[in-house]
C-alpha cells in the first residue's frame, strides 16, 4: 500500500521552500554574508584610514585640553617641569631668532617695498598701511613664523621625544611614577606658545622696518620711519590688536603640541625616516588650519 500523507505531514519541496514563496531566511542571510565577505577588505581599508586620520585629531584635542587644564594647577609646575620649560624656550627663541630675522628681512624687501612702490605709482599711497596690515602682518607673518618654528624647533622636539619613546626612557619615567605628559608635553607646548608670540612680534617689526628702509632709499616712501609705523598702527582695527597676537600664540601652541604628540605616539616599527616627514606634514597642516579658521571667522 502506498502511504497517504496526512494533513500534518504535507510534503515539502526540496530546498526548504514552500511553493510560490521566495528563498527562506537562512538563504537570505547566507547571501548577505557572501556579499559582506567580498566587500570586507575594502571596508577594512577605509576604516583603517579613517581611524588613523581621526586618531591624531582626537589626540590633539584631548592633549590640548589636558595641557590647559593641568597648567592651571600650581602643583603641576614643579622644578623639573619649570627647567624643561626654560630650556625649551631658550632653544625656540634663541635658535629661531636668526632665521626669523633673515626671513623677515627678505619678506620686508619683497612685500613692503613692492607694495609701497606700486601703491604710490597708482596714486593710492594712503592705503599702504592697511595693505601691509592685511597682507603682511595678519596673513603672511603667522604662516612663515609657524613654518620656521616647525622646521627649526618642532622637528628637534619631535626627534627628542621619539628617541625617548623608542629607547624606553619614557617607560622608565612611568615606572618611577613620573607622568610623561606633565614632564615633556606641557612645558614644551607652553614654551612654543611663548616663543611663537615673541618670534611673531620680532618678525612683524623687522619685516616692516627693513621694507621701509628699502622703500625710503628708493624714494617710494618719503615720510619718516615714525610716520610710517604710525600709519601702519592707525590702519589696524580693534580686532587686529587681538587677532594678530592670538594667531602667533595659537600657531606656537599647536606646533609644539603636535610635535610632542607625534613623538609620543611613535611605534616600535617607526624610524627617523618615517617619523620626521610625518611630523613635519602634521605641523604644516596645523599652521594652515589655524590661519584658515581665522580667515573664516574674521
Amino acid at each position: 500500500m502506498t502511504d497517504i500523507p496526512t494533513s500534518g505531514q504535507a510534503s515539502m519541496p526540496q530546498g526548504g521552500q514552500t511553493p510560490g514563496m521566495g528563498p527562506s531566511e537562512p538563504d537570505k542571510a547566507g547571501r548577505v554574508m557572501l556579499v559582506l565577505r567580498r566587500f570586507a577588505p575594502w571596508l577594512a581599508s577605509i576604516g583603517r584610514l579613517t581611524r588613523h586620520q581621526v586618531r591624531f585629531t582626537l589626540l590633539l584635542i584631548g592633549a590640548g585640553w589636558g595641557t590647559l587644564r593641568e597648567s592651571l594647577r600650581p602643583n603641576s609646575w614643579r622644578r623639573p617641569v619649570i627647567y624643561e620649560f626654560r630650556a625649551t624656550l631658550r632653544q625656540v627663541v634663541g635658535g629661531g631668532f636668526l632665521s626669523i630675522v633673515v626671513t623677515a628681512t627678505l619678506t620686508g624687501l619683497m612685500v613692503v617695498s613692492q607694495a609701497a612702490y606700486w601703491l604710490g605709482y597708482a596714486g593710492m599711497a594712503q592705503m599702504t598701511g592697511s595693505i601691509l596690515v592685511s597682507v603682511l602682518v595678519r596673513e603672511i607673518s603667522p604662516i612663515l613664523v609657524g613654518i620656521i618654528l616647525m622646521g627649526r624647533s618642532g622637528m628637534l622636539c619631535l626627534t627628542e621625544i621619539g628617541m625617548l619613546v623608542l629607547g624606553g626612557e619614557v617607560r622608565g619615567l612611568q615606572a618611577r611614577g613620573i607622568d610623561p605628559f606633565l614632564a615633556l608635553v606641557m612645558p614644551r607646548t607652553f614654551a612654543f606658545t611663548v616663543g611663537g608670540f615673541t618670534l611673531g612680534m620680532i618678525f612683524s617689526v623687522v619685516s616692516l622696518l627693513m621694507g621701509f628702509m628699502v622703500a625710503h632709499a628708493s624714494g617710494a616712501i618719503t615720510s619718516s620711519v615714525w610716520t610710517f609705523f604710525f600709519n601702519v598702527l592707525g590702519a589696524m582695527t580693534t580686532w587686529d590688536y587681538l587677532i594678530i597676537p592670538l594667531k602667533f600664540v595659537l600657531v606656537g601652541f599647536f606646533v609644539g603640541l603636535g610635535a610632542c604628540i607625534s613623538g609620543l605616539t611613535v611605534s616600535s616599527n617607526d624610524t627617523m625616516a618615517s617619523i620626521m616627514p610625518r611630523g613635519f606634514a602634521r605641523g604644516i597642516m596645523l599652521v594652515l588650519v589655524v590661519n584658515i579658521l581665522f580667515m573664516l571667522d574674521f
